[in-house]
C-alpha cells in the first residue's frame, strides 16, 4: 500500500519513467525526477539499428513492446522512488490524513492543513475584506430606499413615464426668513416676530463657532445654547 496523495498522474513512456502528484487541497502538482527505462532504451536502440540496416525489425514500435517498457517491476520501482521523492516536498495533515502543498494548504505553525487548522492571519485578512463589502451592500441598499426615484413620473391613467431630460418645474425662491428665529420676514426692515434686522448676520455659537444653516435655539455642532 502507497501512503500518499489520492491524485497522481503516471506520465511514464517507453523511454522511462516519471510522475505528476497532486495536492490533495488545491491541486498543486510536483513533477517527480525522470527516471530512464533500461529496456526502453534498448529497444529504440535496436529498432534504430534495424532501420538503419534494414533488417525489417519493427517489434520495437508495437503495443507489446512499449506495455513491457512502461510496466512491470521496472515501473513500479520507479513509482516507488516517485512517491518518496514526493514525499520530501508534500506535507501529512495529522488530522485529516491529507497530503497537502506546503506553499498554500499547509499551516506550519500548527503542523496541520490549513483546512483543519486555519491561517488566523488569512482568516482575519478575509473575515476583514467580507465585512467591508457586506456593509457597502447594506449602506447602498438603505440609500437606495431613500432615494425618490418616481418623483417626476406621472401616474395619470393616460400619461406616460416622465423622460428623464424632460424640463424641470423651476422653484421659486424661498422667503426671506429672519437668522435669529426663523420666521418669515419678507420685505419688511425688521423680523415682525423678535425684532432681528433683515439681512442680519448668521448666528454664531459662542461655544465652537459653529454656524448653522437654519436658525436654531441650541447648537447642533457642540449643543450650546445659541
Amino acid at each position: 500500500m502507497i501512503q500518499f496523495v489520492a491524485n497522481y498522474e503516471d506520465l511514464s513512456t517507453d523511454k522511462g519513467y516519471q510522475f505528476k502528484f497532486n495536492c490533495d487541497k488545491c491541486g498543486n502538482g510536483f513533477m517527480s525526477q525522470f527516471q530512464t527505462s533500461t529496456l526502453g532504451v534498448a529497444n529504440s536502440l535496436l529498432n534504430a539499428a534495424s532501420n538503419l540496416l534494414g533488417w525489417g525489425y519493427g517489434a520495437g514500435n508495437s503495443a507489446y513492446e512499449i506495455q513491457r517498457a512502461v510496466g512491470g517491476p521496472a515501473h513500479d520501482s520507479a513509482l516507488k522512488a516517485a512517491v518518496e521523492e514526493g514525499k520530501q516536498h508534500f506535507h501529512q495533515c495529522s488530522r485529516c490524513g491529507k497530503w497537502v502543498c506546503p506553499e498554500v494548504c499547509w499551516n506550519a505553525a500548527a503542523n496541520q492543513c490549513e483546512e483543519c487548522a486555519p491561517d488566523f492571519k488569512e482568516e482575519m485578512a478575509s473575515a476583514h475584506a467580507q465585512a467591508k463589502a457586506d456593509a457597502m451592500r447594506q449602506q447602498m441598499q438603505e440609500r437606495a430606499q431613500t432615494t425618490d426615484y418616481v418623483s417626476g413620473v406621472d401616474m395619470r391613467a393616460n400619461s406616460a413615464v416622465a423622460s428623464p431630460n424632460a424640463a424641470k418645474p423651476r422653484q421659486q425662491p424661498a422667503a426671506n426668513a429672519c437668522t435669529s428665529c426663523g420666521h418669515a420676514v419678507g420685505n419688511a426692515k425688521f423680523c415682525p416676530e423678535c425684532g432681528t434686522p433683515a439681512g442680519a448676520a448668521k448666528p454664531v455659537c459662542k461655544g465652537c463657532g459653529f454656524e448653522p444653516e437654519a436658525p436654531t435655539k441650541f447648537c447642533p455642532e457642540c449643543g450650546g445654547k445659541m
